[in-house]
């Protein structure tokens, strides 16, 4: 498998799209939290809006420990970019048969298959680590508290949200297998027919909503203390049945890209 990796990096490395949204990713992602913390100091330093702010945020959403859930609350909003290099990665595949190429190689089907679903996980392990990093930054620059690991359970709850969106991707990708076609259909569903339905199965079918794929990970790594007031109106989420399921969802993604790509022609 490290030797198939090897192969697949050397795809990637020379890849200018690939450096350039990476580059894009890690600066958002310092860029969003940096907009967030800047707007808490402000609300929190205004006399007249101080009062207003504990008593609606609580504690500052960046001091620990509540910085590793806001982190990867805020940081969440930017998982379409993996996801984009993840369907890009894989139409190109198509675009330039070099799966063909690799298959002709000697690789079989599963093997090709396995490492685009391991650069799926090693890309959300590296946006995790990320994330890991950035909430200890803004943590420290908030300077309220001292550093805890509490509540870095949102952390690895926000690995598996990132690895739900890119294999989102990689599915799309493998569906479609046309790069322009797959982008857009990725972002019309993540952006809007998955928010519509969301909303619509809420209020009609008693907040069935929040069973829907990827609105069971997003569900797990809410805002801080914002979840409080949300509970009151829709009340408390089952966290451990919208983890189960972000699992089975998960394994369903991997069992049809699986399927699929061995399948198909090719």
């Amino acid at each position: 498998m490290l030797k198939l990796l090897k192969i697949e990096w050397m795809k990637l490395k020379h890849y200018r799209t690939f450096w350039v949204l990476s580059l894009l990713y890690v600066v958002s992602i310092f860029g969003i939290n940096y907009i967030v913390l800047y707007i808490q100091h402000r609300i929190y330093e205004a006399k007249q809006a101080k009062g207003m702010a504990e008593m609606i945020l609580g504690s500052p959403p960046y001091s620990f420990p509540y910085t590793w859930q806001a982190t990867s609350y805020v940081s969440s909003f930017l998982l379409l970019i993996p996801g984009l290099l993840m369907i890009i990665s894989m139409t190109n595949e198509y675009s330039y048969k070099t799966h063909r190429q690799n298959i002709i190689d000697g690789w079989s089907r599963r093997q090709f298959i396995s490492v685009k679903i391991m650069m799926a996980l090693l890309m959300a392990l590296a946006s995790t680590i990320l994330v890991f990093l950035t909430a200890i930054i803004f943590g420290l620059i908030d300077g309220s508290s001292s550093f805890t690991f509490d509540h870095v359970h949102y952390v690895w709850y926000y690995f598996l949200q990132a690895f739900s969106y890119i294999c989102v991707g990689l599915l799309i990708a493998v569906l479609v297998k046309r790069g322009g076609l797959s982008i857009g259909i990725f972002f019309l569903y993540t952006l809007i027919i998955e928010e519509m339905l969301v909303k619509v199965l809420n209020r009609y079918a008693n907040y069935a909503g929040r069973y829907l794929p990827l609105e069971t990970t997003d569900l797990l790594v809410p805002f801080p203390n914002i979840e409080r007031m949300s509970r009151q109106i829709t009340g408390t989420p089952n966290y451990t049945a919208l983890f189960i399921l972000a699992l089975v969802y998960l394994s369903a993604y991997l069992l049809i890209i699986s399927r699929k790509f061995e399948t198909s022609d090719l």
